[in-house]
């Protein structure tokens, strides 16, 4: 303020100061710096030529001070930082796109990290801390220390081949499956959904005449087009299916299954941008409808 006003009372009736602390002000920190800073003049001051190279840096000083400031206060609020999320095949084809849209909206100067894998492996990198929160497969089958809160309903749907008599259907039943060569999730690599599905199987009293396995929800479809077999996955991905492939309602025994997606932490590890993010997800799809 000194050296705008070059004034030591117009100076210190900026700073709403007295005029002697503010000159003892400065005497100290040129006493600190070993320099003189102001040519004391009868009618004020006038910068030294190290008095204007000392202001440079010292605005610089103030303007990155206040930068850290800034920074742990968005640090602090979820705004800055990093998002390390998680999802499972089938949650990238539509709920993936729409909560990043929302999230980028909200908070654009958190840089996300994304993992795509089975919801068995990103429950153990939620418990690991290597993910910081994960869409999976909901409920939950296996033990976890980490929480699942379901963040929306899904049903399923049969995957067949566009060429497939069953192709004509306008909706199905398992025990239209019986005989049908049937792909299934993995049982090691993706034994939630593995389990869902078998259990489906179970209630309609059937026994499915498994041909293939797969982890991922693209790499099931890929199977049905190839012709392969048919395969139960979410009804949520019926936009993003090829023309070789075609969803249909599943109806009857096993098709009213109470499941969903599911929005995982680790409880006491949640950051700032974790919590804003699971917060974002549940005000986003509180409204939407269920696929």
């Amino acid at each position: 303020m000194l050296a705008e006003t070059l004034n030591f009372t117009r100076a210190a009736e900026r700073l709403h100061m007295a005029q002697p602390p503010l000159s003892a002000s400065i005497r100290k920190l040129e006493e600190e710096l070993g320099v003189i800073l102001f040519d004391r003049l009868p009618s004020g001051v006038r910068l030294t030529s190290v008095g204007e190279a000392v202001l440079r840096d010292a605005r610089l000083a103030l303007f990155h001070a206040d930068q850290v400031r800034r920074t742990a206060r968005e640090g602090a609020a979820g705004t800055t930082g990093l998002l390390r999320l998680g999802f499972t095949g089938s949650a990238a084809y539509e709920l993936v796109p729409r909560l990043l849209r929302a999230y980028r909206a909200e908070y654009p100067k958190v840089a996300i990290e994304i993992h795509e894998s089975s919801t068995s492996e990103l429950l153990r990198r939620i418990e690991s801390q290597s993910v910081d929160v994960a869409l999976v497969a909901y409920p939950v089958l296996e033990g976890t220390t980490a929480d699942v809160a379901l963040l929306r309903h899904e049903r399923l749907a049969v995957a067949v081949h566009a060429d497939s008599p069953l192709a004509q259907r306008s909706e199905i039943s398992l025990a239209d499956l019986a005989g049908e060569p049937f792909i299934i999730h993995s049982p090691t690599l993706a034994p939630h959904m593995h389990s869902i599905v078998l259990n489906a199987f179970q209630q309609a009293g059937v026994q499915p005449r498994v041909v293939q396995q797969a982890v991922q929800v693209t790499s099931m479809l890929g199977l049905v087009q190839g012709g392969m077999g048919v395969a139960l996955v979410s009804a949520g991905v019926a936009g993003h299916v090829s023309k070789q492939v075609k969803l249909i309602e599943l109806v009857g025994p096993g098709a009213r299954l109470d499941l969903g997606m599911g929005i995982a932490t680790l409880p006491g590890a949640e950051t700032p941008t974790t919590r804003n993010f699971v917060a974002l997800a549940h005000r986003v799809m509180k409204d939407a409808p269920a696929d």
